[in-house]
């Protein structure tokens, strides 16, 4: 190699030098700041949805989105440093991301749903919760992609966190208290404020009735053979179960020892109608 020739390089190296070593020494500074103002980003957003309350076992998942969505904006911007024409890179990506979008589109339904149901918290572990097609029970944990629900005959169901998000969810467990819908037959010859306070006095003796508010008592409908009864105590959502043995057991016994009568809707039968 003559002596021309290797000036040539040399004059071409140093030139390259001079050129991209602001460069790399530039996306050498922003990657290394870069990382950990992402680390520190990612430190205090998982300290925000721990003290919002977001169980332990999500708090790390959504770490790692934040960090890994950090890291690669960080990736492109020091790629546009060194002068890369990173408009390839994103064609790819957003191809690739609508393709993944198409065939795990129900999927990410539910993983968004997800993200609102953690960071609204219409409802919380420990909640009795009804939500769409009658899916009652409660809740045992709150998943990335569905929620754990257990019914009252210990079942365990899956729900999809898109469903719930899409339909009226109703917690039971807001306001801390639940009313059971309960009722009895009256026949309409028997008096209804003698058999109101025959049921009020039985829902005395029953515990797990809340007092405050009072429990509810009325006529709800008139049937043909008889008269609809109303019973609305108030109880823990946890004791809706107990409670509701306990009160028709309880009330089944003071109508007995009052010796409150029955309407049977077999046959048609004339009567006369009480107070």
């Amino acid at each position: 190699m003559d002596t021309e020739t290797l000036q040539g390089y040399l004059k071409t190296a140093g030139d390259m030098v001079i050129e991209y070593a602001p460069k790399v020494a530039g996306a050498i500074i922003i990657m290394l700041v870069g990382v950990r103002i992402i680390n520190r980003l990612v430190r205090i957003t998982v300290k925000a949805m721990q003290d919002r309350g977001i169980g332990a076992e999500l708090t790390p998942f959504l770490g790692s989105i934040v960090g890994i969505g950090l890291k690669i904006l960080l990736f492109f911007t020091v790629a546009g440093v060194l002068g890369i024409d990173v408009a390839s890179f994103v064609a790819v990506l957003a191809a690739a991301g609508f393709a993944v979008g198409l065939a795990l589109q129900g999927s990410l339904s539910n993983f968004a749903a997800g993200i609102i149901i953690i960071l609204f918290r219409p409802y919380k572990v420990g909640d009795w919760i009804q939500v769409p097609d009658e899916f009652f029970g409660q809740v045992e944990e709150i998943q990335i992609f569905n929620t754990i629900l257990v019914t009252p005959g210990k079942k365990t169901l899956i729900v999809p966190n898109g469903e719930v998000i899409n339909g009226v969810v109703t917690n039971f467990s807001q306001q801390g208290h639940i009313r059971l819908e309960l009722s009895i037959l009256m026949a309409y010859e028997e008096s209804f404020p003698k058999l109101k306070q025959i049921i009020l006095n039985a829902l005395e003796g029953v515990p797990e009735i809340h007092h405050d508010p009072a429990p509810e008592v009325g006529i709800e409908s008139y049937d043909t053979h008889n008269i609809v009864v109303a019973i609305r105590p108030y109880v823990d959502p946890n004791n809706y179960w107990a409670a509701t043995f306990a009160v028709n057991e309880r009330v089944k016994s003071a109508l007995s020892a009052h010796n409150v009568k029955m309407a049977y809707s077999e046959g048609v039968e004339l009567g006369t109608i009480g107070e």
